[in-house]
């Protein structure tokens, strides 16, 4: 596989304290990789270590494979969690600045300014201070100078604190096109239902360890526990249960649906076909609803971060 970065055993440690402990990822070129972990797990700690902020106590960081350097700063756009505009400086004079520091020419910075201004709808905050604009609008600017260099590698922490759901979704549609422009995303969020939308590949830091890695469709088979959710249209549904519960592992749940039906999740043997299961159920009634129970990210964090708690 082609890795844009890759973290070789790194440590971190800030006295007697453990912040990261022999953590190894790969990062695949053009991919969206989720670091997910509760607060304090050491994903900010991870971040900064690749922005070269701080230095890992052990172990090695390479981009595009070679030792991460000083020089490669230009090679990263970093969005924080905390974000950092000066707050009296002028929208437009801020961008400029931050632009040339990553190394752009006024004019080239200027022209990709008016580009990314008019794609969010954002030109006539040019002449704005910062404190004059909300926590969603300062967002915007923030997101445009992380990725105005054009970065190979785009680092986003909670890219959608401080936006409403219509201005969240253009992010998220931004996301994706520089994706598809070839930038490889480190996104880091809270937010699960933005790692099942945009990652690919996705990685679990607990208490400073690793306690998964891989891709996203992958981990969602190893968690996979062969259950289905079922309706069942029956005249006897008491004695339809009672037959269930003597084959399978049988409890009740609840789901929206037109049929005023006996709604059932059922746990089937591992060596056992899901035709098995379906061939019972339309031997007894009329099946309007059957669909494998796959585990959401959110419960695979919930499950693995209790289970090493």
């Amino acid at each position: 596989m082609d890795n844009l970065l890759v973290a070789e055993n790194v440590s971190k440690t800030f006295g007697e304290f453990t912040a990261l402990n022999n953590i190894s990822l790969e990062i695949p070129r053009g991919s969206i990789f989720g670091l997910l972990g509760p607060n304090g797990a050491g994903k900010t700690t991870f971040i900064r270590i690749i922005n070269q902020i701080i230095l890992p106590s052990r172990g090695s960081i390479l981009l595009d494979g070679h030792a991460l350097q000083p020089s490669d700063i230009q090679n990263i756009g970093y969005l924080p969690e905390e974000r950092g505009l000066y707050k009296s400086m002028k929208v437009g004079e801020q961008a400029l600045y931050l632009a040339q520091l990553k190394g752009l020419s006024k004019a080239e910075a200027k022209k990709r300014l008016k580009y990314w201004f008019e794609r969010l709808k954002i030109e006539d905050w040019w002449d704005k201070k910062i404190q004059e604009l909300s926590k969603g609008m300062a967002q915007k600017v923030q997101f445009v100078v992380t990725v105005l260099h054009r970065p190979k590698l785009l680092i986003f922490d909670e890219p959608f604190s401080g936006f409403d759901p219509v201005n969240a979704n253009l992010i998220k549609d931004e996301i994706l096109q520089l994706r598809e422009d070839g930038a490889t995303i480190l996104f880091s969020t809270h937010r699960m239902e933005s790692v099942e939308e945009l990652c690919e590949y996705m990685a679990l830091i607990h208490k400073g360890n690793k306690l998964l890695d891989g891709r996203v469709s992958e981990i969602k088979q190893q968690y996979k526990s062969n259950t289905f959710e079922v309706g069942l249209g029956t005249s006897d549904p008491e004695t339809l249960r009672k037959e269930l519960q003597e084959r399978f592992a049988v409890t009740d749940t609840n789901f929206k649906s037109i049929h005023h039906d006996l709604k059932l999740q059922i746990q089937i043997a591992e060596a056992a076909s899901p035709n098995d299961l379906l061939t019972f159920l339309t031997s007894r009634a009329t099946v309007n609803h059957f669909v494998e129970v796959i585990p959401s990210v959110n419960d695979i964090f919930i499950k693995t971060v209790t289970t090493h708690a």
